[in-house]
Order: C-alpha cells, then sequence, then structure tokens
C-alpha cells in the first residue's frame, strides 16, 4: 500500500489523503465511485430516482445493458463515467459524465442515440420474430453531465444548467420519434448552487449536489436538508475506512485519468496539427488564389490592350475610307461639273453653227 501511494503525484496523495480524512468528499461521478454507490444491480432506487428527477416521470431499471457504442478515441479521452440501462417500459438510457464538454454535442449525442435506438431494434427484431412491429421500439434517452461544459451552453446562459431536448413537429401533430436529450452543466450548477444565499431548489438539485460536490460545507448542507443522504454518505464513509480497497478505486481512478489525460494530449495536439495543416492550406490556396488573380488580371489588362489596340486600327481604316470616299465623291463633283461645261459648250456650238447656216442663207 505504501509502495502505492508513493508512486502517486502529490497533488493526487493530498488529495487521497484530504479524502480518507473528510477534508473533501469523494468524486461520485467518476466510474469507479459511481458504479459502487449507484449501482443498480445492488441499489437500483438510487439511480431509479435520480433518472425519475432528470427525465421527469417515474421510472425503474430492469437491467443494465452492455455499453457497445464504437466511442472514436477523442470520445473515450473525455469521459468519466458510462452506463446504459433499460427500463420496465423497453426504453433506454444512455448516462455519461464528460470531463470537458465535446465539440458539437448535439451531432455527437444524436449519432449514438441512434446507435441505441438501431441496437435496440436489432435485439427486439431478433427476440420476436414474424410477431415484430415497430410500436415495440422504445424511446431512447441520453444524458449527458458535463463537469466543464462546452462554450456554446457557457454562452447561451449563466442561470440554467439543464436542458431538455426532443423533436416536435412544427404543426403540433403528435408523432413519437423516440430520442430524447438531457444535457446537465454541472460547472454552471455549481456556480449557481454554491451562492451562500442559495437554496437547494428540489429533489434533482440535490442529487446534483450529492454526486458532484465534494466541499464538506456543501455536503452538511444537503444533510441539512433531505437526511436521506445520511445512509449513502454511511457507505461512503465505510468505503474510506478501507484503505486497501479504498486505494484500490483511487489507483484505479488515476489509471483512468491518466491514461485519458493522454488521450486528450494526443487528441489535442492532433487536433492543433489539424488546425496547423488547415491554415497552412488555406494560406497555399489564398497564395495560388492570388497569383490565379494576377494572372487573370494580366491576361485581361493585355486582351484589353490588344483590343484597343484593334479598335485604334479599325478606326484609322475606317478614317481612311472616309476620306478615299470624300476624295471620290470630290472627283465625281468635278466630273459632273466638267460634263456640264462640255454639254454648255456643245450647246454653243451648235448654236452657234445654226446662226453660221442662217447668215450663209442670206
Amino acid at each position: 500500500m505504501w509502495k502505492t501511494f508513493c508512486g502517486w503525484e502529490e497533488k493526487y496523495q493530498q488529495e487521497y489523503l484530504d479524502i480518507c480524512t473528510g477534508v473533501k468528499g469523494v468524486k461520485l461521478l467518476y466510474d469507479t465511485y459511481f458504479k459502487v454507490i449507484m449501482n443498480p444491480d445492488t441499489r437500483p432506487e438510487r439511480l431509479n430516482d435520480f433518472l425519475s428527477e432528470i427525465l421527469g416521470r417515474k421510472i425503474r431499471i430492469l437491467k443494465v445493458l452492455p455499453n457497445e457504442s464504437a466511442r472514436i478515441a477523442a470520445e473515450s479521452s473525455l469521459l468519466i463515467m458510462d452506463i446504459v440501462v433499460q427500463f420496465e417500459d423497453g426504453s433506454i438510457a444512455n448516462v455519461e459524465v464528460q470531463k470537458m464538454g465535446y465539440l458539437f454535442p448535439g451531432q455527437r449525442s444524436a449519432c449514438y442515440s441512434s446507435d441505441l435506438l438501431l441496437r435496440q431494434y436489432k435485439r427486439v427484431r431478433a427476440e420476436l420474430g414474424n410477431s415484430f412491429t415497430y410500436k415495440r421500439i422504445q424511446k431512447v434517452y441520453t444524458i449527458v453531465l458535463f463537469e466543464k461544459s462546452s462554450a456554446d451552453f457557457r454562452r447561451f446562459s449563466k442561470e440554467i444548467y439543464i436542458h431538455h431536448c426532443e423533436q416536435k413537429s412544427d404543426t403540433g401533430v403528435e408523432v413519437n420519434l423516440l430520442q430524447e436529450y438531457t444535457f446537465i452543466c454541472l460547472d454552471i450548477f455549481s456556480d449557481i448552487i454554491q451562492n451562500e444565499n442559495r437554496k437547494i431548489k428540489n429533489r434533482l438539485e440535490e442529487w446534483l449536489v450529492f454526486l458532484s460536490q465534494d466541499d464538506p460545507e456543501m455536503i452538511i448542507k444537503l444533510l441539512n436538508q433531505n437526511s436521506d443522504f445520511q445512509k449513502i454518505y454511511e457507505e461512503i464513509y465505510t468505503l474510506c475506512l478501507n484503505m486497501e480497497g479504498m486505494m484500490e478505486m483511487f489507483s484505479k481512478e488515476l489509471e483512468i485519468l491518466d491514461r485519458n489525460t493522454v488521450k486528450l494530449m494526443i487528441d489535442e495536439m492532433e487536433e492543433e496539427l489539424a488546425q496547423v495543416k488547415a491554415s497552412v492550406a488555406k494560406q497555399v490556396e489564398e497564395q495560388v488564389a492570388e497569383k490565379v488573380a494576377e494572372q487573370v488580371a494580366q491576361a485581361k489588362e493585355s486582351i484589353a490592350r490588344e483590343l484597343e489596340e484593334e479598335k485604334q486600327k479599325i478606326e484609322e481604316e475606317k478614317q481612311r475610307a472616309e476620306e478615299e470616299k470624300q476624295r471620290a465623291e470630290e472627283e465625281k463633283q468635278r466630273a459632273e461639273e466638267e460634263k456640264q461645261r462640255a454639254d454648255k459648250a456643245e450647246e454653243e456650238n451648235m448654236r452657234l453653227r445654226k446662226k453660221l447656216m442662217e447668215l450663209q442663207k442670206l
């Protein structure tokens, strides 16, 4: 045990001692502790009550389902608890806690909800065979608790910590589309509930305080309001007395935390690399676009210059043609005038001849 303890980082040694001595409470949303205290097989009433408060209706867990969802690596690094349960009415709930709110929570949750829905369809169809109807497919609830919520939720409101989402028709017609989502922002809830004058309003908030708060003052505040949680805290206290078991659980959580931290660092580095690549690609694209634009501009300028020169040549040809035409007109006019003078001379000559002939007759 001592060797295990000495192998931890100093901050984790202090955290472990704080838990064992009561300076701080246990982080019950972490997978190992949650599945001991809220075990749906041994303590079904606790998870039943918690999920009933979230969903706003009484539910009863029938069994825990194997979680076969093929999560991508980046997401497993952010999960600190994940459980899938089936209720007595056949509906399914996926409850998970994320250390940090992942990007695109809506799209991501929709994908995993659809995966659970498809798994339910395949299972029910296999069980019922030819008697299968789609009426036997029940709702799928996706419940996500964020230890640190994503920016979308924080920007939306610092006063609202729980968001329920479902698909509805714009006409009001009732169509059971089976998928519902609940997002709970524990960081926003903590900011609200730790206000000195803020009371714990309802049963759901009591559960959230119990699961997310490790401050002894908040624990005392909860117990003063509802002594039902005292029995659970006594179980936790008994758990802490078993130093060997407690150290084993804490070590397991540290292993998960270390593994997930490494994964998260790799994911962040890969994301940063992708951003750098995208930035470089964008710069290259901009440079190519700029060069192409410059070449196009030069080509346009060259074409415009050639067109202008051609236009000028045409204008000059036109002007020469006009001048030729004008000279031809002048030549024609001179020829006309010469003809008129010749005609007049001929007429005068004829008149004189006629006159001469008349004189000769005399």
